[in-house]
């Protein structure tokens, strides 16, 4: 009787993002010499025919699990000084930011991020949060509740392929929440960096 709910989950249709996981799991499987170049071709050619849960499951099952636990999330507290999290850094898949009275940026720009989705919960009270994103990238704002400051998206609101989704939920709260791109001294301080 138990084996009944695992047989119907392996016959579930499997979605693009589905395969997208896998494939991803495997070019990272092959980068770190764990399948030769062979195999990576032979695997990605039937991950992106797969069908169903089914047909997916064994192209990682000895590559270890295709979701990671994703562990506590990155709290940023603006308290009276303000946090931020800029430069290069490993995007989790949860983020909690509490803007107090110095507020929280949070610039995504040059992060290493390979999820589809991040959930940003945010509480931006007095000081606001600022999030500033690669062009490209989207904002899920529908579930954030607006309160006295508002929100200010200054982004295109459309999506490249592959990069993700930002839910944004929680509240502006008096200071609001910004979402917008990198400005013009953000962009010059970039190029400045790549070309060292």
């Amino acid at each position: 009787m138990t084996a009944e709910p695992a047989r119907s989950a392996g016959r579930m249709r499997a979605s693009d993002a589905d395969r997208e996981a896998v494939v991803e799991q495997l070019r990272e499987a092959a980068a770190e010499g764990r399948i030769d170049l062979e195999e990576l071709d032979e695997r990605l050619g039937l991950a992106l025919t797969a069908k169903t849960h089914a047909e997916l499951a064994p192209l990682t099952d000895d590559l270890g699990p295709a979701v990671l636990d994703p562990g506590e999330p990155l709290t940023l507290k603006g308290g009276i000084h303000g946090a931020q999290r800029t430069g290069r850094w490993k995007v989790p898949p949860r983020i909690l930011a509490y803007g107090g009275l110095g507020g929280v940026r949070l610039d995504f720009a040059r992060a290493e991020c390979r999820l589809r989705e991040i959930e940003v919960e945010v509480d931006a009270q007095m000081a606001g949060v600022v999030l500033v994103v690669p062009v490209g990238w989207k904002a899920d704002t529908d579930a954030l509740d607006l309160g006295f400051g508002g929100l200010k998206d200054k982004t295109s609101g459309e999506r490249l392929p592959g990069t993700p989704v930002l839910r944004v939920t929680g509240s502006c709260g008096a200071g609001g929440v910004v979402i917008r791109y990198p400005n013009l001294r953000e962009r010059r301080k970039q190029r400045k960096e790549l070309s060292r």
